[in-house]
């Protein structure tokens, strides 16, 4: 699979002469100063450490061999004399990271000459039944070559048949539907798995001292807890782009070619690519001269984060790119010379859509729909802000008379913890939002300080299992308010963490270049729900939940290595939770328990659920052509089915949807706009990036979600619609009961 990056900011190419045995000097003492659970550098952390590296480097284990694993612990182990805590303060530690990467390129060349020799050479029987393990994770390093070896045998087996049997299936596919084979001019099996292999060696042999340090710095990192690691310079500029939703570059989506061009698959609209107008969806990157001063650097199987950092600079430089023109004669090249400007993450920002409801007696209801990626923040000047975006497009939606607002938190994987406290506020008013505790035991409860709420009415909240840290507080302190309805998977992530990045060359002598020392990203606190529970492992369990294929699988921060305990302390003083009768839960869950008790898609899912459990505990893939046949001939069929009863009953529901629901988009750049447009699912989703089309994703014939609403979604709009009729059922009932006191 191509690795997919932006091209963004940064501060330019590679420089500088940074000693890296200084940086992990440094990286020891921040490390026992700074994180959380106060860890020692002894001989068991040496032991984490090696571990952890090594299986970050090979977590197959299908390159090193148990001799090699047994000689690292002999050399760098708890019990060696040269222990990798006692390098790392001796200013040494490239002597385990470069001795262990060295054999790792040494054993992936040894195994890949031996794949592509199998690959020319071996004829395969797939009519035996034989079997390959699907995760090796837990399995055993292989004993010695030999053992490796026969690894290999039975694993190049298996990706020349899977690839065979794909190619297959979408021949098959594009008769069927009368199309064009994508891939009759793709190279046979074994070669594509042997260029597969190719690619990968040369990304390994690519890598220069910064990313060997990278890695082995992360794992003595992440030895401390899951979250915590290192970040090189390259890393640091991604994460702080990430984080404040904006980046400085050319607005181009890459992703890396099996023959080692750099192609574009996404230009941001009206971003700086797109404006210069040159470069063009697929066309390939071969070379950058990252300064335009005439020194042009190849970039033919060159590693796409070195790639992305040459096209990256200062705002208002130039950068020229020496480009194969998708719709160029072959050998064709020509160069393109782009001034890098900031590029807005439109896709990333908060968004929102409004939708009309016609209710069965005829009345309307309307319902705020508001999408959160991320809790971006820029640090430096406050915009772009993710709480400024919230507030604006809530007061939007008050302006056209909402009755009910949803936060959709799915896939949001947290951001910057002051956005969360400030956006509670919104639908909480004044009050602590989450208690943050320091290692050494000091609680902070961060409150708040809103007079009122600037939105009080009905409200839901929409989480999944990747839901997490930020996502948790927000979703965790309007549960335990009363004020919102959590609805989801079984659980939210459950990183119940904060962590803080710290520059490591701030620490470095004076003497010492710190050009490229890198950023350590530490945990340093824990923080806690109002109640005075983590949600650090337990996550926020949802009031509604919905069933869920990641019920079948190891999602979550309990499945992570070295994860901090959940624990409790106290409820956070002034911490006064609303009624919760008032969030009608008995009554609304029944309802949307039925709704997916006679649901045929949450069906579907609970099917899935069980099938994929049993795949997972079965652990083997057959290399018997015949039983692979048999089980993808089975689920086409079950595809073919399902998909055919879906068209027929979505195109029965698309056609209520129009009777019963608009759409409106409501978007940051809509907000001053006197009248909201309708949506057109097909035109927005090219309004901030213009994408590559992939002929073979283009077979997929599975039927979209009516109305653009996927299941998941669906079911929340229902259970808001339910929120929004109790509640105004009560609060008439309320009236009345006011109206006959008087009246007595």
């Amino acid at each position: 699979m191509a690795l997919t990056v932006f091209a963004g900011c940064t501060q330019g190419i590679v420089s500088g002469q940074t000693d890296f045995n200084d940086v992990g000097k440094v990286l020891v003492g921040m490390l026992e100063n700074k994180h959380f659970a106060d860890l020692e550098f002894d001989a068991e952390m040496s032991d984490r450490i090696l571990s952890d590296y090594l299986q970050d480097l090979d977590p197959a284990k299908l390159y090193f061999t148990k001799e090699d694993v047994d000689e690292f612990q002999e050399r760098f182990g708890a019990q060696s004399q040269a222990r990798i805590d006692q390098l790392l303060v001796q200013e040494r530690a490239m002597e385990p990271a470069g001795e262990i990467y060295s054999r790792y390129v040494t054993r992936v060349r040894q195994r890949i000459e031996f794949a592509q020799q199998i690959a020319d050479n071996a004829k395969f029987d797939f009519t035996k039944d034989q079997v390959v393990t699907r995760s090796r994770r837990d399995a055993d390093w292989p004993a010695d070559d030999f053992a490796a070896q026969e690894l290999w045998r039975l694993q190049i087996a298996e990706e020349i048949l899977s690839e065979e049997m794909r190619r297959e299936a979408i021949h098959r596919i594009a008769e069927e539907q009368g199309k064009e084979n994508p891939l009759k001019d793709e190279k046979s099996p074994n070669e594509a798995v042997k260029i597969r292999y190719e690619r990968f060696l040369k990304d390994i042999e690519g890598a220069d001292e910064e990313d060997v340090a990278a890695s082995f710095f992360s794992a003595v990192s992440r030895a401390h807890d899951p979250h915590t690691d290192y970040l090189s310079v390259r890393q640091m500029e991604r994460f702080e782009a990430g984080l404040q939703n904006q980046l400085i570059g050319i607005g181009a989506l890459l992703q890396r070619e099996d023959d080692g061009a750099t192609k574009i698959i996404g230009l941001v609209v009206n971003g700086p690519a797109d404006k210069q107008g040159e470069l063009q969806l697929n066309d390939r990157i071969v070379g950058v001269d990252s300064l335009n001063n005439g020194d042009l650097t190849d970039t033919l199987y060159m590693k796409i984060d070195h790639v992305v950092e040459l096209i990256r600079g200062q705002q208002n430089t130039k950068v020229r790119l020496k480009v194969e023109p998708a719709d160029g004669a072959p050998g064709e090249v020509r160069e393109i010379v782009i001034t890098r400007d900031r590029v807005e993450l439109k896709d990333e920002a908060a968004s929102s859509e409004l939708i009309k409801m016609i209710q069965p007696d005829g009345s309307s209801k309307l319902i705020g729909w508001i999408t959160l990626p991320s809790f971006y923040l820029d640090f430096n000047d406050g915009d772009p802000s993710v709480y400024k975006d919230v507030q604006h497009l809530v007061s939007r939606l008050k302006r056209e008379g909402v009755d009910g607002i949803a936060l959709d938190l799915r896939g949001n994987g947290g951001g910057a913890l002051e956005e969360v406290r400030r956006m509670t506020g919104l639908f909480i008013g004044r009050g602590p939002v989450v208690q943050v505790k320091q290692g050494w035991g000091a609680v902070d409860s961060k409150e708040s300080t809103l007079r009122k709420p600037l939105y009080e009415g009905p409200l839901l909240i929409v989480t999944d299992k990747t839901s997490a840290s930020a996502s948790e507080i927000l979703a965790g302190a309007l549960q335990d308010y009363n004020r919102a309805i959590v609805v989801g998977e079984s659980s939210t992530y459950g990183k119940g963490t904060v962590q803080q990045p710290m520059s490591i060359g701030r620490y470095f002598k004076f003497f010492q270049d710190a050009t490229r020392a890198g950023t350590l990203k530490a945990t340093v606190q824990k923080f806690y729900r109002v109640t005075g529970s983590s949600t650090q492992l337990e996550g926020v369990v949802p009031d509604i939940v919905l069933p869920s294929l990641t019920d079948a699988l190891d999602i979550g921060e309990r499945f992570q290595d070295h994860a901090l305990a959940h624990d409790m302390i106290p409820p956070a003083k002034g911490f006064k939770p609303m009624e919760r009768s008032h969030l009608f839960l008995d009554k609304i869950t029944a309802r949307s328990n039925e709704r997916v008790k006679k649901s045929v898609d949450f069906t579907y899912i609970k099917e899935d659920i069980q099938r994929t459990k049993e795949r997972i505990e079965k652990n083997a893939v057959s290399l018997n052509r015949g039983t692979r046949e048999r089980e993808l001939a089975e689920s086409e069929q079950r595809r073919d089915t399902r998909n055919a009863e879906r068209r027929r009953r979505f195109q029965e529901m698309e056609a209520k949807d129009k009777q019963a629901m608009s759409f409106y988009r409501l978007t940051l750049d809509d907000l001053a706009d006197e009248d909201l447009t309708e949506v057109d699912r097909q035109r927005d989703a090219e309004a901030n990036m213009r994408v590559a089309k992939d002929k073979v994703a283009d077979l997929d014939d599975t039927p979209e979600w009516p109305s653009g609403l996927d299941i998941v979604k669906r079911e929340s709009i229902h259970i808001l619609t339910d929120l929004i009729h109790f509640t105004e059922q009560a609060s008439i009932a309320k009236v009345t009961d006011g109206q006959k006191v008087q009246a007595q």
